[in-house]
């Protein structure tokens, strides 16, 4: 009688020529760093931001000269600011520039940007130049316009037939005028350079499905570009808002705050209170209405715009 006998298979190991995985970790957690990591950012943030604004907000309920000691006197300041004309005037101005601003700036910047996103001939050079205003301070800006607008010295002076009398910051309507082309010739290549850093994270696949359906630059501009700009366009009008409710350097190089009160916007006003009139109860009121009023414009535009909802897509944020 044979007896067949089966020998056991060998023990499955690596095949020749294959790779070994690492061994898994024990434990992966991909999140965001930890407080820690921020604790420099907050401390520095609450010494020059948040202690300020506290002794500002307590400050605006006292009576100050900057010598003598402060002296409480409660609800003073907010009552004389309210039945104040020149106070009530500056806020319309401010929201009137910043306006403005927003409405100049805003297709300006989107237009440039997109255009220096692509990749036309001499693209590079001219955004160099274009970018120039960037580069200055807003005093350096105001000081500049405020010699080549010069009535006596300036391009008025020679260009009688377009400026008539040359004195462009005698009226207020071209001393807003002027304010306002000052700020979009200075502010607009910053929020051109938002839209250009957006316009170039748009899938480019997404154009390639529109030459194929048969779109043209129009369509693709509308229907493309401008709805993915769409969060970019949120936070450059946020600065628009902020940067025009904190608007100084610009008014007080310009135009001083006239003709009379014409362009005393309410960042002037405060200056003019605290600085010159050596009223810092006053001074501290105004500002802290104008923090007020820039932190509730810009949550309204976050809530209103749906920005707040935003989540990243980026691995361990959420």
């Amino acid at each position: 009688m044979t007896t067949k006998t089966t020998s056991a298979p060998p023990a499955a190991g690596p095949r020749k020529g294959s790779r070994r995985r690492p061994p898994a970790p024990s434990s992966t957690k991909v999140g965001r760093p930890g407080f820690v990591w921020a604790l420099p950012a907050a401390v520095f943030f609450a010494l020059f931001a948040i202690t300020p604004l506290i002794m500002v907000a307590v400050l605006s309920f006292m009576t100050w000269d900057g010598l003598s000691s402060p002296r409480f006197v409660g609800m003073d300041n907010w009552s004389r600011l309210m039945d104040d004309p020149v106070m009530v005037n500056s806020i319309w101005l401010t929201l009137l520039l910043t306006v403005l601003g927003v409405v100049i700036q805003t297709p300006l910047s989107i237009v440039l940007g997109v255009w220096a996103a692509g990749y036309q001939r001499n693209r590079a050079v001219l955004s160099v130049i274009y970018f120039i205003p960037l580069l200055l301070s807003a005093t350096a800006v105001s000081v500049l316009w405020r010699a080549l607008l010069d009535p006596n010295f300036g391009i008025p002076a020679d260009a009688t037939w377009l400026f008539g009398d040359g004195n462009l910051f005698g009226e207020q309507a071209t001393a807003i005028g002027v304010l306002a082309f000052v700020s979009t010739w200075q502010f607009t290549p910053f929020h051109t350079l938002i839209y250009q850093g957006a316009a170039r994270a748009i899938p480019n696949v997404l154009y390639q499905a529109a030459e194929i359906d048969g779109a043209g630059r129009y369509r693709q501009f509308f229907h493309i570009t401008l709805p993915q700009l769409r969060n970019a366009m949120i936070t450059s009008m946020i600065l628009m808002i902020v940067g025009g409710l904190t608007t100084f350097e610009t008014v007080l190089i310009l135009t001083q705050g006239g003709p009379g009160t014409d362009t005393t916007i309410s960042a002037y006003y405060m200056y003019d209170k605290a600085f010159k009139s050596f009223d810092y109860g006053t001074g501290s009121a105004i500002a802290l209405v104008l923090v007020v009023a820039a932190t509730i414009i810009s949550l309204i535009v976050v809530r209103a715009s749906g920005y707040d909802k935003m989540r990243s897509s980026m691995e361990g944020v959420s």
